[in-house]
């Protein structure tokens, strides 16, 4: 699933898949009165700001996570500031609102409709007559057409990550003036919308050479509220300038500094004074929001308080112990430098005072996914077996209640809450239920506590950085919460178990990924985790002198606390009713590449970004694996390997409706039938927390939408900022 994107495709052996019949598909939400896609759980939180109260001038230093390798958004090495470039510099036809619907952008396009639909579909663009390119050329149908060629997959030369929708059209030419854009579809396209989003001129887009070169380290010509200035690689930034040629509502920044900062780094850049805007996770969060309670407060005396106590008794006991001086001598270095670090902190903490923590839910999904294309999870009835051990309200609760965000399981695979297709189709496989998911294993043949052939006992790992789950279990047992396994509703003891990185980033090793044209990983965010302890709570199950084991593989990098969290209560869930997971670490490097794309795993946790155009971008990831010509399957983007004819036939049927109510309902059918067949199981959409300076007004946590970056500065002196955030019933982290 993308945004403007796709990953590599992999292939593997075929999987079995749920016939029609098997399961008892609930009534389609869609063909109701009562619009099912309800409300997104969280809004933006942007401290938003009439222009008339923001500064003209100022630069906003925006921390990201890589300078891209390119800044053509249609490669599959573009990132997501290949994406944030393009969103402040070059056209799009359309641009998402908070709802995550695509909305019309009237800076570039006064009009778009399907002007006929037989013989052919037609769509008719009519331009903003103000829209020109940096250089004076007027934006028209020679850089749809550029485009067109360039994306069509009909010129192998050009390399380019996908062609999803570009391969529909037929022709493209000029209407009946030089701002009209006519574009004639072979066949029909439901997602019309996601084409020309971004749009690059033909200067870009002309030739196989420029296309694959042109525009990888700079863009000469623009068509935004900002230009690029520079590409500084050595100095690891992109300096964005305020565009003289634009032509809409002029951008309030003269600059925006893009400069790669590690994650780990950005709290301290920030009390530095050296970032006005970064994406941070939920221990600086914590560190911002005590900074900013008032002075003498219980909670603003924890961190440097606690290291001077520290120190002290350091102090007092090396005096004590005075016989031995080298230990003595010891202790008080020790002292002096918690004390050093006590001071340390505290700078940092009045720097901080100055930030506060807006926060929102990403438009994007962490899901549990099963490998069905060998082992136990072959059997559709242990795939249905482990979904339905699953408490995914509880999973919600623990990684998204103790930041004060909407706790809500996902119920889509295709949408999010709030988006057209959205509906709540998890009754076709059902909630938690520990009896039906031990009634389906023994219908599939596994025997609680049965006789299990003795083996040689190995060291088992899943990549060459892999590693086993401690056998002693201590980690379970730290987190463990009762007999439930449920946290504790006022999730102080959860607090205090995760210890400093709750809902730290679940699902990307600090940069994110975007499928498709927003390449570098294989179409998802690639999780951080690390090991966790199958759980011992119940007999396992056997069958034919095997025991139910299944491979749960996660990434090793830091920043692994709440994953470990969300793979220990998996664990644990599964252990009730006898299944036991096997955990393995392996390299954040080798995740995807090795073990997610190539089928070494049963069980992982990884994350796909929402889109507006599921019927597009969604049918990659739950298609079924087809014969390539090398005779291995071709997988796709869908790296469960759980497929079905039905379910392939209904994207098919989707995008091809141009009314957009029954397109939504074939959508919604298909995730139906995607949720009874098990392949993955969407647990919780993922928090986004950015620290912004006070004064820095329409930024933040956009959520679904689009920046606006032309609306984007700082406050004029003088004008304080609008009380209390934007994020309806959010509370600090």
């Amino acid at each position: 699933m993308s945004q403007h994107g796709v990953g590599p495709r992999a292939v593997m052996r075929s999987v079995a898949f749920l016939t029609a019949g098997v399961l008892a598909v609930p009534a389609l939400a869609g063909c109701g009165s009562d619009d099912p896609s309800g409300k997104p759980l969280a809004g933006q939180d942007i401290q938003p700001a009439p222009r008339d109260r923001i500064t003209d001038g100022g630069t906003l230093r925006w921390a990201v996570d890589s300078v891209p390798d390119t800044l053509n958004t249609f490669q599959s090495d573009a990132d997501a500031t290949t994406a944030r470039v393009a969103q402040a510099v070059l056209p799009s036809m359309f641009r998402m609102d908070a709802s995550g619907r695509p909305e019309r952008n009237p800076d570039h396009l006064e009009s778009a409709e399907v002007v006929d639909t037989e013989p052919k579909q037609v769509v008719l663009y009519k331009l903003n007559q103000q829209a020109v390119w940096s250089d004076g050329r007027e934006i028209g149908a020679a850089d749809f057409a550029a485009q067109w060629r360039a994306l069509s997959g009909k010129n192998t030369a050009y390399w380019t990550a996908r062609n999803a929708g570009y391969d529909r059209i037929q022709k493209i030419e000029r209407g009946d003036n030089a701002l009209e854009v006519r574009v004639t579809f072979s066949r029909p396209y439901a997602d019309w919308r996601s084409l020309f989003s971004p749009l690059y001129p033909k200067d870009v887009m002309g030739t196989p050479d420029s296309f694959n070169d042109g525009a990888r380290k700079k863009l000469k010509v623009t068509a935004g509220p900002f230009t690029v200035k520079k590409v500084d690689r050595k100095d690891e930034k992109i300096t964005l300038a305020r565009s003289p040629r634009w032509w809409g509502k002029p951008a309030k920044l003269s600059e925006i500094v893009l400069r790669t900062v590690p994650r780990d780094e950005r709290a301290a850049e920030l009390a530095a004074g050296e970032l006005d805007l970064a994406e941070i996770d939920p221990t600086a969060a914590r560190r911002i929001t005590v900074a900013a309670r008032p002075k003498g407060s219980a909670s603003a005396l924890m961190g440097p308080g606690a290291d001077r106590s520290a120190a002290d008794s350091l102090e007092s006991w090396a005096r004590a112990n005075g016989s031995d001086e080298d230990a003595a001598d010891e202790e008080i270095v020790a002292r002096k430098k918690l004390r050093k670090a006590a001071a340390t902190y505290a700078r940092q903490q009045r720097a901080l005072s100055g930030f506060e923590v807006r926060k929102s839910l990403e438009p994007a999904y962490t899901q549990l996914a099963l490998n069905g294309s060998e082992g136990p999870l072959t059997d559709e009835r242990v795939r249905r077996a482990v979904a339905r051990a699953l408490d995914r309200k509880e999973l919600a609760r623990v990684v998204l209640g103790p930041l004060g965000l909407p706790a809500v399981p996902v119920g889509s695979h295709l949408a999010l809450s709030g988006q057209a297709a959205y509906a709540d189709n998890s009754g076709a496989l059902g909630g938690q239920d520990t009896k039906e998911a031990q009634a389906l294993l023994a219908d599939a043949g596994w025997v609680r506590g049965g006789p299990v052939e003795e083996e040689k006992k190995k060291e088992k790992a899943a990549g060459p950085e892999g590693g086993k789950a401690d056998d002693t279990g201590e980690d379970s047992k730290a987190d463990e919460t009762g007999e439930s396994g449920k946290a504790d509703d006022t999730g102080e003891d959860d607090k205090a178990r995760r210890g400093p990185d709750p809902a730290e980033h679940l699902a990307r090793d600090g940069k994110q990924y975007a499928p498709g044209h927003q390449g570098g990983a294989p179409g998802a965010y690639a999780p951080e985790g690390t090991a966790a302890p199958a759980n011992q709570e119940a007999a396992p199950l056997a069958k034919n002198g095997k025991p139910l084991t299944l491979r749960f593989v996660l990434p090793s990098g830091p920043g692994s606390q709440t994953l470990r969290t969300v793979a220990d209560r998996v664990s644990r869930m599964l252990g009730r009713v006898g299944i036991t997971t096997e955990i393995s670490k392996v390299s954040d490097e080798s995740y995807f590449k090795d073990h997610i794309a190539s089928g070494q795993y049963d069980l992982a946790l990884y994350s796909w970004p929402a889109t507006a155009f599921p019927a597009t971008d969604a049918r990659p990831v739950y298609a079924k694996p087809v014969p390539a010509a090398d005779g291995s399957l071709n997988v796709e983007q869908n790296y469960t390997r759980v497929g079905t004819d039905q379910v392939d036939q209904l994207f098919d049927e989707a995008v091809a409706t141009l009314d957009e109510g029954e397109s939504n309902a074939l959508l919604r059918k298909a995730d139906s039938r995607i949720w009874a067949a098990a392949g993955s199981i969407p647990l919780f959409q993922r928090p986004q927390l950015l620290a912004a300076r006070k004064n820095l007004v329409n930024t933040g946590a956009f959520g679904f939408g689009t920046p606006v970056y032309e609306d984007m500065g700082f406050l004029k002196k003088g004008v304080k900022p609008a009380a209390g955030p934007s994020v309806k019933g959010s509370t600090a982290p």
